[in-house]
């Protein structure tokens, strides 16, 4: 039997009758956009992170997007973030009409280098995306600090962090707003899409509220230029229940993580390395290896499925050319997506999966040595 990268099949049983019951309750209420479940959802996310207000929207893309918009972003202002991302990112930067502006990473974590951030900045920047990549956050009292120096907002891109903290404090809570998937794969997902902001600035939570819901306060009439953002009562009430398990879910990833770290310590693996205050959440185990391709196929064959996130860096896509950036930029970003690859790793994932995984990682390794 194959063991994936990801899945949700058995976890879905364990919880089935929960998640269902939460469906058949907001079938029932006779409220599907904008009811009660997702304004407690809101309330209960936040406060879970240490923010004081929560926006649900339709996905992590959007919230990003919305994010920028309601803090200021205006028409050709610089954002900075880093190309080692998903699109998304990116994609909401340019939606909300930024220009991406990008800084190369630590080779270690994998996470924005802050020393080269100041670097990056021009007359023009306004924001900072700071993407809390694979489970752990980037050095935020650091990105904080450039940013004060420079006039600018700071925006969490919190999609692949949740529950991860930073010297005690939950991601989410360390920014002027932080951005949230819950897609499916993400540490909290839903069955869909899905995603929140949160922010502790009353004013900027109602104009996120505006902007979510076609600018408009009142039915039918819009204040200002607004989008068809909302997030569905239905994920809502899914999500509602799925955050009380939040905790367990983290402890299961972080318990996988140690298993990998002990089985595979001493390989020519490069393992996970985790930034000093940093509590890291692994929604991602992420390997590296100078041959990296070659294990992948090695894997192929005895069954064991990994993913790599992300082997194109995004100023190298010909969606971003216009960007103005070239191979040879962002060094650090390029040689890891050479090289990274990330292995098994989900709540729901059993110890005996994961032996599969290890023991069919360590002979393609020796075959490679050999």
């Amino acid at each position: 039997m194959a063991v994936n990268v990801w899945g949700y099949l058995h976890e879905y049983e364990a919880e089935r009758e929960e998640i269902l019951a939460a469906v058949e309750s907001v079938l029932r209420s006779g409220k599907l956009i904008l009811g009660p479940n997702v304004a407690a959802f809101e309330e209960e996310f936040a406060a879970y992170c240490g923010a004081k207000y929560g926006v649900g929207c339709d996905n992590g893309t959007s919230a990003v997007m919305l994010a920028l918009l309601a803090l200021g972003l205006n028409p050709g202002d610089e954002v900075v973030t880093v190309a080692n991302t998903a699109v998304p990112t990116v994609s909401a930067i340019v939606s909300a009409g930024g220009a991406p502006r990008f800084v190369d990473i630590d080779p270690a974590t994998g996470l924005m280098d802050v020393s080269k951030l100041e670097a990056a900045i021009t007359p023009r920047t306004r924001a900072v995306v700071a993407v809390h990549l694979f489970g752990q956050c980037v050095d935020m009292a650091a990105v904080r600090a450039v940013a004060d120096r420079h006039g600018l907002f700071v925006v969490e891109d919190c999609a692949q962090s949740h529950g991860a903290t930073q010297g005690g404090r939950v991601a989410g809570s360390l920014a002027d707003a932080a951005a949230f998937s819950f897609y499916p794969t993400k540490i909290l997902g839903t069955y869909g899409d899905g995603g929140m902001v949160l922010t502790d600035r009353a004013e900027v939570a109602e104009k996120l509220k505006r902007l979510r819901f076609y600018g408009m306060e009142k039915t039918y009439y819009a204040l200002e230029h607004g989008f068809n953002s909302r997030l569905d009562e239905i994920h809502a009430a899914i999500l509602r229940g799925k955050l009380k398990h939040l905790p367990g879910y983290i402890a299961r990833r972080r318990e996988l993580a140690g298993r990998y770290d002990a089985a595979l310590a001493g390989t020519a693996l490069t393992l996970p390395a985790t930034a000093p205050g940093n509590e890291h959440a692994y929604y991602l185990y992420v390997v590296r290896h100078p041959r990296r391709d070659a294990v992948m196929a090695g894997l192929r064959e005895r069954g064991v499925n990994v993913n790599i996130s992300y082997p194109w860096p995004i100023h190298t896509m010909t969606g971003y050319a216009h960007l103005g950036y070239k191979e040879g930029d962002l060094p650090a970003t390029e040689a890891a997506a050479r090289e990274i690859f990330s292995l098994p790793l989900y709540p729901s994932l059993t110890d005996a999966e994961q032996d599969t995984a290890i023991a069919a990682l360590r002979e393609t390794l020796a075959g490679l040595a050999a």
